[in-house]
């Protein structure tokens, strides 16, 4: 299957190091990028006219609490995991399956839910996204044979470090060499606790954990200390800014790795379900923040909840390049808007508004339901596909 995407306005691309692409088109075969440029022409099965607005890659969510099935106990609610595909998201990642209703502590119940909730996870799409869960809580006990029978399962993640019963660095440290020695990805929490039977975690539990990602840099929701942020901003860990922390703390740590130059490094995630609630556009909202009150270039902004994040993970997606898997999202300034664009509006403030949704090259929403709507909206043209959505 073959998809034409023409009448581009702008491309954000998702590389942190060339945020903007030169090019008005691009060409997606067997939902992977096939090429991009200007004035592409082809006989595609499906054409998609993008009247001028922006497209940049799905947004990652690299901070997401799942249990099973597109719900949450936490909060009740259905359909978040698809709701967040209407605000950009097309790539969510598990910090842990914390809210699963008795979640076993013991280790057998422990490294048994993380293999389950990997593979449910890897055969479920809610709406299409791609959920990567199954990512263990770490307890005191855990020894390496269990990390590797965890890998050899499909296990690539360790939760949040902290909301279990280690949660000291002299217990965390091993642990996290022996799962990095079996390619997983190792997030720590950081601040106050967030929910019963957690535990606070500071910079000096970090540095002595070394773990790849700094779990909520600004809180989740109490932050550390401005001075705590700096030192971990001048290690080479991916510093995770989430939409259910502290602001003021986001901003400040937004400051130090751009004098840092470190914003390479800066990740993108929601913290939710939490007690802060479901929030479909909340890491469209950090964008804004980012870029409308801290001054980060929008198409960087975009970078560091796209590329940023898929190279800390090792994913295909989230750069706008042949051969990655064609996530994309079609946006514009929302009407009404004082910007006249999808970028301009993350600078002003406003949230985009998106038109159109692919994942894997297949048109998985048109209007989005929950952003404003787009000043101007992609449309197909050729084939089938939904063109509209709305409320």
């Amino acid at each position: 299957m073959k998809t034409l995407i023409t009448n581009i306005g702008q491309i954000a691309s998702g590389d942190i190091a060339k945020p903007r692409l030169d090019a008005d088109s691009l060409v997606i075969v067997d939902g992977t990028i096939a090429a991009i440029g200007r004035g592409l022409s082809e006989d595609a099965d499906t054409v998609v006219d993008a009247r001028g607005s922006t497209v940049m890659p799905g947004l990652i969510d690299s901070h997401v609490h799942p249990a099973f099935g597109d719900f949450t106990p936490r909060q009740r609610a259905v359909d978040f995991i698809d709701s967040g595909m209407h605000g950009g998201v097309t790539t969510a990642i598990s910090a842990g399956e914390v809210h699963v209703p008795g979640r076993p502590k013991d280790l057998v119940g422990l490294k048994a839910l993380a293999i389950v909730a990997a593979k449910s996870w890897a055969n479920f799409r809610p709406g299409g996204v791609k959920v990567h869960a199954g990512a263990p809580i770490l307890e005191l006990g855990l020894v390496e044979a269990d990390f590797a029978e965890m890998a050899a399962a499909g296990v690539k993640l360790v939760g949040e470090i902290g909301l279990g019963s280690v949660k000291t660095g002299k217990d965390a440290a091993p642990m996290v060499r022996w799962a990095k020695q079996h390619g997983m990805t190792v997030t720590i929490h950081t601040g106050g606790p967030s929910i019963a039977g957690s535990n606070p975690i500071n910079a000096d539990v970090v540095l002595e954990a070394n773990p790849d990602v700094v779990g909520h840099i600004n809180g989740g929701t109490t932050s550390m200390s401005p001075q705590e942020i700096e030192r971990l901003v001048a290690t080479q860990m991916a510093l995770e800014i989430v939409q259910c922390g502290n602001m003021k703390s986001a901003l400040h740590t937004l400051r130090v790795a751009m004098d840092a130059r470190a914003t390479h490094r800066i990740i993108i995630g929601n913290d939710a379900p939490s007690g802060t609630g479901v929030i479909p556009l909340g890491v469209l909202r950090t964008l804004s923040m980012l870029a409308g009150l801290g001054g980060l270039d929008p198409a960087q902004a975009i970078a560091c909840a796209t590329g940023n994040t898929a190279r800390v993970y090792k994913l295909n997606v989230g750069v706008i390049a042949e051969g990655r898997e064609a996530d994309l999202v079609i946006c514009d300034a929302p009407t009404g808007s004082v910007a006249r664009d999808a970028l301009s509006a993350l600078s002003a403030g406003d949230l985009p508004g998106i038109s159109m949704a692919l994942i894997d090259g297949k048109i998985t929403i048109g209007r989005s339901r929950n952003t404003p709507p787009a000043a101007r909206a992609a449309e197909v043209v050729k084939g089938s596909g939904p063109s509209a959505g709305g409320h």
